[in-house]
């Protein structure tokens, strides 16, 4: 009797009305994730770490295990509980950035990452960015502020806080996602385009300062050189990327047949679609391209249906930031960016990075549901 309520709780309050095709393309992405993870990527970084050849694709399990958890609990949630349970997440992992400074591990002379004793390391922003986009949205559609203008300076408050414990990492990266992502929300808002205008340049002035002008950021510079110019020297990882695409040409050299794999630095994160394109050919990035493309378009048809400017914003806001990194990651492998170190969603190996794209595809399953559209 208790599992017939069960069924019966779980069919009506969920699965009659999730988006199945949404859901589809979420599981789909992740699969392809695993398999290029047991065929390729997880093999490259467990010969250069000397571990077990199969170590990262289980660890990598392990990671979409715990997200697809977490997205079916976010997906299941009465709206309301999840707008409440964003915000109060939303400070949990705003504290956890801000000690990142203080008791953050560093890698490679960025400290980003936290170490607790009884959790794997994490990089807190991933965690955050979520929730970020929750918190502008209830902002910019708050009907207690009437003000239009008091909206875009209060959620820009809200994010310099963000911005500025991420330049001090240095993350200029994801530094450029949340401003970006902030950017697309106030425009969707209905903002005034010379104001829209004016906070672009800002924020461009700002990047290019830092850039040009403070030592801590003078590898970004460097990046930037070597990708005008080639001859520099500096541009290892965007070489050896561009060598493994021309290497796989159209079709791919097959399952386990790439030989510049090894050579590819970060090739189970950063450089996945360099490894993915040796092995199964342009053909296959241009499959991953169009599959993503058609989650997005599916997910913004969703809007012509939704009336209420928070729900709208927020699923505007989760799909266009993982739009964006997905973007800026095909970007760097194809040398058309500076190397950022940006994953990509779904497919690249990393816990902090899955979870993120988890929560995003969870909130997003929520909100497009059938009893929210009505």
């Amino acid at each position: 009797m208790i599992k017939d309520n069960l069924f019966q709780k779980f069919y009506f309050e969920w699965w009659r009305n999730i988006d199945k095709t949404i859901l589809f393309l979420i599981l789909l992405l992740f699969i392809l994730g695993l398999f290029f993870s047991l065929v390729s990527t997880s093999l490259v970084a467990s010969d250069r770490l000397n571990t077990n050849n199969y170590l990262f694709f289980f660890k990598h399990l392990v990671f979409i295990s715990i997200g697809l958890g977490i997205l079916f609990f976010l997906s299941y949630l009465n709206a309301e509980k999840l707008f409440i349970l964003s915000k109060f997440l939303f400070f949990i992992c705003l504290i956890s950035l801000v000690l990142v400074p203080f008791i953050g591990v560093e890698v490679k002379g960025s400290k980003r990452w936290l170490d607790f004793l009884f959790l794997p390391r994490f990089q807190p922003i991933e965690l955050l960015k979520p929730f970020i986009i929750v918190m502008i949205a209830s902002i910019l559609s708050s009907k207690n502020k009437t003000n239009l203008y008091l909206k875009y300076f209060l959620s820009f408050l809200l994010i310099l806080p963000i911005i500025i414990l991420l330049i001090s990492q240095p993350d200029i990266g994801q530094t450029i996602l949340i401003f970006f992502t902030w950017l697309a929300l106030i425009f969707v808002s209905g903002i005034n385009l010379f104001l829209f205008f004016a906070f672009f340049g800002f924020m461009i002035s700002i990047i290019l300062y830092l850039i040009f002008f403070v030592s801590k950021f003078e590898y970004i510079l460097i990046r930037i050189n070597s990708f005008f110019d080639p001859s520099s020297g500096n541009n290892y990882q965007s070489e050896k990327a561009s060598e493994a695409i021309i290497n796989g040409g159209f079709f791919g050299k097959g399952i386990g047949e790439g030989v510049l794999k090894n050579k590819v630095p970060e090739a189970h994160t950063d450089y996945i679609v360099s490894v993915i394109s040796e092995e199964f050919g342009v053909v296959m990035i241009f499959l991953l391209l169009v599959i993503f493309l058609f989650f997005i378009y599916h997910i913004f048809k969703k809007l012509y249906f939704i009336n209420d400017n928070k729900v709208k914003l927020i699923i505007v806001g989760s799909s266009v930031i993982i739009l964006f990194q997905f973007l800026i990651h095909i970007g760097v492998n194809i040398r058309m960016f500076p190397t950022t170190g940006m994953t990509l969603p779904f497919l690249s190996y990393g816990g902090s990075s899955i979870i993120s794209t988890s929560i995003l595809c969870g909130i997003i399953l929520n909100l497009t549901k059938k009893n929210i559209l009505r």
